[in-house]
């Protein structure tokens, strides 16, 4: 067999080697200018301006259209015989404001609880709407604080969790070989990365890859509860180990390739550590509480100084109104499943950081989305997750704005990632399989969502018939635009991260062209749209979010 020449190449291989070569000689660069000057030469304003960002990640890939749902495209109902969530008796064609149903305080009421409302909650674009377990999200909706993007996705879309996850941590589609994330390369570009005690955090098992990278350490904690400055086992209060250590850590050593590099690592990590001693995050601590009566819960609110419920619920007694005021339980009255508990008190402790210290970028994970049997239409494992996604936004809202401190709510974006949507249509199983192109949720004071000066009359993305590119109804519509089982994407993960990332946190065009590498290939449409010169398919490109 005749081998082919070894040094042909197309010209798309040639100019996509010359962009990715320039960015790492770019890198690279900036990685051999001593760290107390990357600071002064970096551009744009990312860590000095205030603004930050706050990251959900959903593991498992998201059902979209179990979060967002096309009401009004007959095809919705007919693929979705046992999941559908039935409308109720008002005009989802009708303009205006997300509803927001007020559950009863009346134990006996078939309302009573965030649990039992039934019906899809009209979402005011004349299209979509709330999956009922998402009811909370409409204060947040209305106040215009909230962004639902729908058929959101990549080119060449992978369905293999762990493939598609990399590619979204990475920004680099289809790249295995790159091993630093977006939010790392944020990062690096402020020029603080090694210079300021925190810049990117995040509070679960392990450094998710969006904020990994060689040459900069982000801060991973799996208990904030629980950590030691030189993880010595020694007994609660016992500091001669630690003394010592410390002791011998502050001699000097030898001149040595990334010596620099070791040394700010570790006095970071005790500036992370001293800064971490004056935050409370115990379960004494939480004692963050809304400022109205939740829920329509008088009877609570009545019980409770006229306050409504906590914002973190991390035990049973603060999940909702749990505990009725006269000692007795009431498990309806949950604003999420108890088995979800432990995610909120790391979401907690990723708010309290953001919130208290210099952190440009933290947050969080939860799995479970991988929906592939028995999903639940009204309660079950999806509708649970729902209510995770719901409460968190309405009680990082409060949080932000009524405790703010270093993290006032308009100077926060809390967006949320996951990986890919689901089959349109649900599998024998009662469930759904994985798909291509999903749902994005995105919170902030400077959000442009409904009825904000300068935004659109709606806060919903992708999912109308008068979007830029819209929603097409029925069996050959949007919802099969790939392989007749798959939503197709109109907008790239990609930029709706550009846009917030120069927008908000505020990279410049350039810094943003080495953060997310596809902005600065032609091809890819990322930053006005267009037809993507990847693989044909029509995008927006960034939508205005901000």
């Amino acid at each position: 067999m005749r081998t082919p020449p070894f040094n042909i190449i197309t010209r798309r291989g040639f100019l996509d080697r010359s962009v990715k070569t320039s960015l790492a000689v770019a890198l690279s660069t900036l990685v051999d200018i001593p760290f107390v000057m990357k600071r002064a030469l970096a551009e744009g304003s990312i860590g000095l301006n205030g603004k930050k960002m706050f990251f959900i990640w959903l593991r498992g890939a998201n059902d979209a259209l179990n979060s967002v749902i096309p009401i009004r495209d007959p095809a919705y109902a007919s693929s979705r015989p046992t999941l559908q969530i039935l409308p109720d008796a008002i005009d989802y064609a009708a303009s205006g404001p997300a509803d927001f149903p007020l559950s009863s305080s009346d134990p006996a009421s078939a309302d009573f609880g965030a649990y039992h409302y039934t019906k899809a909650i009209r979402l005011g674009n004349g299209f979509a709407a709330l999956h009922p377990s998402l009811k909370f999200l409409a204060s947040v909706y209305n106040a215009g604080d909230l962004a639902l993007v729908h058929r959101v996705a990549y080119p060449n879309q992978s369905r293999s969790h762990f493939d598609s996850q990399n590619y979204w941590e990475n920004g680099n589609p289809n790249d295995d070989l790159s091993k630093d994330g977006i939010f790392y390369r944020t990062i690096v570009e402020s020029g603080l990365a090694n210079s300021a005690p925190l810049t990117g955090v995040s509070i679960q098992s392990a450094l998710p890859l969006i904020l990994r990278g060689s040459d900069a350490a982000m801060t991973n904690l799996t208990d904030p509860t629980r950590y030691n400055l030189l993880a010595v086992p020694t007994p609660a209060g016992d500091s001669k180990s630690d003394s010592a250590l410390f002791a011998a850590n502050t001699y000097p050593f030898a001149p040595k390739k990334n010596r620099e590099l070791l040394s700010l690592q570790y006095e970071n990590l005790q500036k992370t550590l001293g800064l971490f001693s004056g935050i409370d995050f115990t379960e004494t601590g939480n004692q963050f509480r809304d400022d109205e009566m939740t829920d329509n819960d008088t009877a609570w609110a009545a019980a409770n100084g006229g306050k409504g419920y906590y914002l973190f619920p991390t035990t049973n007694i603060k999940n909702g109104g749990w505990r009725r005021p006269d000692g007795s339980n009431a498990f309806n009255k949950y604003v999420v499943d108890p088995a979800m508990q432990g995610f909120f008190t790391n979401l907690k402790a990723a708010a309290l950081v953001l919130n208290k210290t210099d952190a440009i970028i933290a947050g969080t994970e939860i799995g479970g989305f991988d929906t592939h049997k028995a999903e639940g239409t009204l309660n079950g494992q999806h509708p649970n997750l729902n209510r995770v996604i719901g409460w968190s936004m309405y009680a990082l809202r409060k949080y932000f704005t009524l405790f703010a401190d270093k993290a006032a709510w308009d100077n926060v974006v809390i967006v949320t990632l996951s990986e890919f949507g689901r089959t349109s249509i649900e599998n024998s199983d009662l469930g759904t399989d994985h798909a291509e192109a999903g749902l994005m949720f995105l919170g902030g004071g400077g959000i442009k969502g409904y009825n904000k000066p300068g935004g659109s009359l709606s806060g919903v993305h992708n999912c109308g018939a008068s979007d830029p590119i819209p929603w097409v109804t029925g069996s050959s519509g949007s919802m099969f635009g790939v392989s007749g089982r798959y939503l197709r994407r109109s907008t790239d993960y990609r930029s709706v991260l550009g846009e917030v990332i120069r927008k908000h946190l505020g990279a410049t065009q350039n810094q943003l062209n080495r953060i997310i590498p596809g902005y600065a290939d032609p091809n890819e449409k990322l930053l006005a749209g267009g037809i993507s010169g990847v693989d044909g398919t029509p995008i927006r490109g960034e939508i205005g979010i901000l």
